[in-house]
């Protein structure tokens, strides 16, 4: 990693930081200041700092594929290597408003009274990319950040500064760094980042020569294009079968199968470079549209939709309402990208998809895992599918017999298609 000065106090002062203490609720936000202010022997900042030793880590490289690689290895090293009895947050500081302005990290609150932790800081203090903080307790009975070191400091050294609350910003922080980071709006955004992970993922250059290998950009042909869209076990492969016998239709699904070798790999890695693999899946899958459209009408089993829906969901934490607003440009879609005619959204009620899965008996991604577990999780990958636009989607209740909803859909299509 490439070597760069430390990140000083002073550059922090700016921003406002967050911890992650509960993923299902709001993060708990304070700042630094250099000016004095009594903190309330009540308020949040004192909860938060009052037991054990409290240190942060901030990931802070340049290039974008280091910092998001070197971020993941060193949440695998701290889950390792730090004590049972030392708790580990994901926390990120920003400047409010400000996009690609977060800078991720972890805040350490240490309980134990072994010397593991100092162990593990002292070691990633030498690293190239990572800074540490830690958080004391001064003369004044103020809270200080101030960078860590295992020697004694100096408490006039000005380069510390007070730890103060904050309120929370109006846009949640995760939403941020959602743009070209979780997800991507033209085919060269996505492009460039598996062009930067050449030399890193052997993969990432096969990948490339299919996108390249693909005839230019896609032109809708003279049958429509129907996306069928929804979560697993909400009946979207009995639907698309089904469809495709009914309408003569050519069946297609996103991401295709001529990526399906690289899959574990893509999903083995950080949400930047997986969400781009599956970003350019939907411009493959584009253009095989484009071919099939002109032959016969066309369903596809998910697309860019699912693409947005998940990563939006993923990216945000905590609450439903910290979703960007319905106006916000993530559920734009991408100007050049190929639109279908169509989009339904399958949704059947939590239960339901529980038992059917359940009968399936199939592997799940860590994504659908998480659906089942998190009804959270669910309702915001439901609530980013409604809020995507042009085209939006039509939602279908898919709780009746496959006969129903075929019924159902096949007047919908020829209603909106004229098929």
């Amino acid at each position: 990693m490439a070597k760069r000065a430390l990140l000083r106090p002073a550059q922090l002062c700016s921003r406002i930081f967050a911890v992650e203490l509960d993923v299902r609720a709001d993060p708990f936000y304070f700042a630094l200041s250099s000016v004095h202010k009594t903190v309330d022997d009540h308020s949040p900042v004192r909860s938060i700092f009052r037991d054990g030793n409290l240190y942060s880590l901030h990931v802070y490289c340049n290039n974008r594929i280091q910092r998001v690689k070197f971020y993941g290895e060193l949440k695998s090293k701290l889950t390792k290597e730090l004590p049972t009895n030392c708790d580990c947050f994901e926390l990120s500081s920003f400047l409010p408003n400000e996009e690609q302005s977060v800078i991720k990290g972890f805040f350490i609150r240490d309980k134990s009274t072994s010397s593991v932790t100092e162990q593990v800081l002292n070691e990633l203090q030498q690293t190239d990319g990572v800074c540490v903080f830690s958080y004391v307790r001064g003369e004044d009975d103020q809270l200080w950040q101030e960078l860590w070191s295992t020697s004694k400091r100096n408490w006039m050294e000005p380069d510390k500064y007070r730890v103060v609350p904050a309120s929370a910003p109006e846009v949640h922080p995760s939403v941020l760094n959602i743009r070209n980071s979780d997800v991507f709006y033209s085919l060269e955004d996505a492009y460039k980042v598996l062009q930067e992970c050449g030399d890193i993922i052997p993969e990432s250059k096969a990948v490339l020569e299919l996108v390249d290998q693909r005839p230019q950009r896609g032109i809708h042909g003279k049958f429509p294009v129907v996306i069928i869209e929804g979560l697993d076990a909400t009946g979207k492969t009995t639907l698309t079968e089904s469809l495709r016998g009914s309408l003569g239709a050519i069946l297609l699904k996103s991401p295709p199968q001529c990526l399906a070798p690289f899959r574990d790999r893509f999903d083995s890695e950080p949400p930047l470079i997986r969400r781009a693999f599956y970003a350019l899946g939907n411009y493959i899958t584009a253009c095989q549209i484009s071919t099939a459209a002109a032959q016969a009408p066309v369903i596809v089993d998910r697309y860019w939709h699912s693409t947005a829906a998940y990563a939006i969901a993923t990216a945000v934490s905590g609450k439903l309402e910290n979703l960007p607003g319905p106006s916000s440009e993530v559920y734009h879609w991408p100007e050049d990208l190929l639109q279908p005619s169509l989009v339904l959204l399958l949704t059947v009620n939590p239960e339901e998809r529980l038992r059917r899965l359940k009968g399936r008996g199939l592997e799940k991604t860590v994504e659908e895992a998480e659906l089942e577990v998190n009804h959270l999780f669910r309702q915001k990958v439901e609530e980013a599918y409604k809020r995507i636009k042009n085209p939006a989607c039509i939602v279908v209740d898919a709780s009746p017999s496959p006969d129903k909803v075929l019924q159902q859909v096949l007047l919908l299509i020829s209603d909106k298609c004229h098929l």
